[in-house]
């Protein structure tokens, strides 16, 4: 289910505990809510909290690795996972759990 929120900045999807939230939902397609289920999963694993707080630590980890705000984004272990996947509508139904971790380690 996508939610339509002007608190949430165009071209942005934002998965809060399984639901999704846009600005404009006309550009959200069958890979995006592929890429958002697969961070439901993600996020289901982790209990939801500990997903966002790991989410966060991650974030900051690459941030200074990277030194920049994007290039950290994309190298999250949650986010390489849903982007290498996001496309294979299939990927889900044989995802085994904690498939992200494998992603950590590529770095």
């Amino acid at each position: 289910m996508v939610v339509k929120c002007r608190l949430i900045p165009k071209g942005y999807c934002v998965n809060l505990f399984g639901t999704f939230w846009a600005r404009d939902t006309s550009w959200i397609n069958k890979y995006v809510i592929n890429h958002e289920r697969i961070h439901t999963a993600q996020q289901r694993e982790l209990l939801f909290i500990p997903f966002y707080i790991v989410y966060l630590i991650e974030w900051l980890i690459r941030l200074f690795q990277y030194k920049n705000w994007k290039e950290a984004y994309y190298n999250i272990s949650f986010e390489r996972e849903a982007y290498k996947h996001g496309n294979d509508l299939q990927y889900l139904k044989n995802r085994k759990l904690y498939s992200w971790i494998k992603f950590l380690k590529q770095h």
